[in-house]
């Protein structure tokens, strides 16, 4: 059940109390003795309260919820792979969900000499326990469809969970967003932390470890999907183009470059690049090779920047 406005602005208020500072906190009420009278509002506000307070990612759900565009409802009948799944009625004709913003390890699909990333099989088992044969809701925050004919939607379950929020919090999947999908990014990215932090799931395969910047390492990894972690040494632009340099020789070193249409998204948000010179970062995204290893960037949401403990 979504809680209503009211309701999500007092819950704030309320972190960290006990429940019997909470009850204090409202005016008493002599309340109906009448025979067969049901619950009160109050009765009713106060088991939201609580329910919020003890199940605070339920609260965090409704939150990311809140930053979305509703749209169908429907029954999942299948699911694909750890990211994709079947539903019915299909929604404008179109029956599979890509769960927007998750990358689940990849299955073969019919793929001929594609091998199975590690935990695809129990990245998609999980997502079956989680949606299939449940109601879902689709909702978005950027592109709804892609050029396969699939819904990039956020799935909620009818008791608020948010799909893609549990799959990333149980180490099933990464953050994969795109520049025409941003929304609610953050919030995905906290629960990959937390995964992360923790060991869970795929985190604990060296398959899908955090990468250094080592040039010879990732030249091996070229044409795969990484996140890598390094201290940007140079920081400059060349015409249209940003090049962030993570080595001394950028001929041959990790560079991370963003074009003129990157460029004015991080301006449009009040980044400038060229003040990652110095920082830290944590950077996601396919690795190429341009002189050496190389990404693309297209949005900020792509960068963390890592701030000393």
């Amino acid at each position: 059940m979504r809680m209503d406005l009211t309701v999500r602005r007092w819950i704030p208020a309320f972190a960290g109390m006990t429940w019997g500072g909470i009850k204090s906190s409202f005016p008493r009420k002599r309340e109906s003795r009448q025979r067969g009278a049901g619950p009160t509002a109050t009765r009713y506000v106060w088991a939201l309260i609580l329910g919020a307070i003890l199940n605070p990612s339920a609260a965090a759900d409704d939150a990311v919820r809140a930053q979305l565009s509703i749209g169908a409802k429907a029954t999942v009948t299948d699911v694909v792979d750890g990211d994709t799944v079947i539903v019915d009625p299909a929604p404008d004709g179109a029956p599979q969900i890509r769960l927007v913003g998750i990358q689940a390890p990849k299955l073969p699909l019919g793929r001929k000499g594609f091998k199975a990333w590690p935990f695809s099989s129990r990245s998609k088992t999980h997502l079956e326990k989680l949606v299939l044969g449940r109601a879902v809701t689709l909702y978005f925050g950027g592109t709804r469809m892609d050029r396969h004919g699939r819904h990039l939607a956020h799935l909620f379950r009818d008791d608020g969970t948010w799909v893609q929020g549990h799959m990333l919090a149980g180490g099933m999947a990464r953050v994969y967003s795109f520049a025409d999908n941003r929304a609610v990014v953050p919030a995905m990215l906290a629960r990959e932390r937390g995964a992360r932090k923790a060991n869970r799931g795929i985190w604990v395969h060296p398959f899908y470890a955090v990468r250094d910047t080592d040039a010879d390492r990732l030249m091996r990894r070229l044409g795969t999907f990484q996140v890598i972690e390094g201290t940007v040494r140079d920081a400059a632009r060349v015409k249209s183009r940003v090049y962030l340099n993570f080595g001394d020789d950028w001929r041959s070193d990790f560079t991370i470059t963003l074009n003129s249409r990157a460029r004015r998204l991080f301006q449009r948000d009040g980044i400038d690049p060229l003040n990652f010179q110095g920082k830290r970062l944590r950077i996601r995204g396919w690795l190429r090779k341009r002189n050496g290893p190389m990404i693309d960037a297209s949005h900020p949401e792509q960068f963390e920047i890592i701030v000393p403990p």
